[in-house]
C-alpha cells in the first residue's frame, strides 16, 4: 500500500488537455517530450540491457562511502540572520535549501531513508542532518522533476499542514495533491514560463531528461531547470539534464549567474544523453555565465557505477583547468558564498579501496 502511494497520480487526459498549448507536449503520444525525444528513445533502449544490469552488479569499488561522510549540524538561527549575502545549506544529492534576501526556499527536498517507493532500495548514505521538524519555517518548495530522488513523499507530506508554497514543473501538482497538498498552494509551469511571490521569481526553463515514477508510464509530467531570482541575487538550478543547447540560450536571457547549482554525478556514458559527464558540466557551467559552480546530484544516493567521491574529484579537477571557482561544502555547513566560505578538499578524509586492495584515509586523485 505505502508503495503505491508512493507511485503518486498522473494528470487525466482532461489535464492534459490543459497541456496543449506546450511546446513540449506531444498531443499524440499525450506525453511530453525532450528537444530531441529521439536520442532520449534510443539512449533508453541501449541502456537497458542486460550487459548494463551485469555492469550493474559487478563493477566499481567504493560505490557507497565506508564511512559516515563529514557533515555539520547547522545552527538555523544563524542561517535565519538577515544578510545581503545567499545562504546555503546543502543536504547531499540534489536537495538544498536558501536564505534568499530572507525568504526560505527548499529545494527538491528528499529526508526519507530511501530515493524508491520501497525502503530497501536506493538507501541513502547515512541519516539527514537535519530532521523535517528541523528546519525552519519555509517559504517555498521548488521541484525539479517527478522521480524519487528528487520528488519524495514523506517529504511532501511533512508539509501539508504548513503554510508552505510550491513551485513545480506542468503536471508534477497531481502528485502533491494525491499527497494531500491543496490546489490552490501548487504553482505549475512551462518552460520559459514565471512566477513571482513576495520578491522571489521562479522561471522554469529547459532540461533533457524524462519523468515517471511507477516503471511503465513516462514523460507524464514535465522536467525542469530553474531560474529564481531575487532583488540582490540571481541563482540557477539544472535540475537532472543531459547536456544540449539549453545552457546556452539559458545564460544568453537569464545570466549572469551569481551561482550555478549544476548536476555532477550519477552519470556514464551509456545515458549520458540525461545526465551530463563532468566535462559537459564545465562547458554548460560556462555557457550559463555563472560565477560560481555547485555540484549537486551526489554524495547521498547510489545511482550509477563510479565511486561516490569520483564526481567531485573530476569536478574539481577540471574546475582548476578551467579556472572555475567551485563552492563543495560539508553537507549541513552553512556557505555564504562571498564571505563566509573557504574551500574545502574534506572527501579526502573519508576511507576508500586503494586499486591493490589495501584501505587508506585519503581519495586518490582520478
Amino acid at each position: 500500500m505505502m508503495s503505491c502511494s508512493q507511485f503518486g497520480s498522473r494528470p487525466s487526459d482532461t489535464e492534459k488537455e490543459e497541456y496543449f498549448n506546450s511546446s513540449q507536449f506531444n498531443q499524440k503520444k499525450m506525453t511530453f517530450q525532450n528537444r530531441q525525444q529521439n536520442v532520449i528513445d534510443e539512449m533508453r533502449k541501449n541502456s537497458m540491457s542486460w550487459k548494463t544490469i551485469k555492469e550493474w552488479f559487478g563493477a566499481g569499488k567504493d560505490r557507497v562511502p565506508k564511512d559516515l561522510l563529514p557533515e555539520i549540524k547547522p545552527d538555523m538561527k544563524e542561517f535565519l540572520k538577515a544578510s545581503n549575502e545567499i545562504k546555503i545549506v546543502w543536504f547531499g544529492h540534489s536537495s538544498f535549501l536558501l536564505n534568499l534576501d530572507g525568504k526560505i526556499v527548499l529545494v527538491d527536498p528528499v529526508f526519507s531513508g530511501a530515493a524508491s517507493p520501497v525502503s530497501f532500495m536506493v538507501k541513502r548514505f547515512q541519516a539527514p542532518v537535519l530532521k523535517l521538524e528541523e528546519l525552519p519555517e519555509i517559504d517555498y518548495i521548488l521541484i525539479s522533476h517527478d522521480h524519487y530522488d528528487h520528488l519524495d513523499m514523506e517529504s511532501i507530506k511533512f508539509f501539508v499542514s504548513k503554510n508552505v508554497k510550491f513551485v513545480t514543473p506542468l503536471g508534477v501538482g497531481s502528485h502533491l495533491q494525491s499527497w494531500g497538498i491543496e490546489k490552490n498552494r501548487i504553482t505549475e509551469k512551462d518552460w520559459w514560463q514565471s512566477a513571482q511571490f513576495d520578491g522571489i521569481k521562479f522561471i522554469a526553463t529547459p532540461a533533457q531528461h524524462f519523468s515517471g515514477r511507477d516503471g511503465i508510464h513516462q514523460n507524464d509530467t514535465l522536467w525542469a531547470s530553474w531560474v529564481i531570482q531575487s532583488e540582490k541575487h540571481n541563482i540557477y538550478f539544472s535540475g537532472d539534464s543531459g547536456y544540449d543547447t539549453h545552457f546556452k540560450e539559458i545564460g544568453e536571457k537569464f545570466g549572469p549567474f551569481d551561482i550555478a547549482f549544476i548536476e555532477s554525478g550519477q552519470y556514464n556514458e551509456k545515458w549520458k544523453e540525461v545526465h551530463m559527464m563532468p566535462e559537459e558540466a564545465i562547458i554548460a557551467f560556462k555557457e550559463l555565465k555563472a560565477k560560481k559552480y555547485f555540484p549537486v546530484h551526489w554524495g547521498m544516493f547510489e545511482l550509477a557505477m563510479h565511486s561516490w567521491y569520483e564526481p567531485i574529484e573530476r569536478v574539481y579537477n577540471l574546475a582548476q583547468k578551467n579556472n572555475v571557482d567551485l563552492i563543495a561544502p560539508k553537507i549541513g555547513q552553512i556557505v555564504e558564498p562571498n564571505q563566509s566560505y573557504r574551500f574545502e578538499k574534506w572527501w579526502l578524509t573519508v576511507q576508500v579501496t586503494l586499486p591493490d586492495g589495501g584501505i587508506d584515509e585519503a581519495v586518490v586523485s582520478l
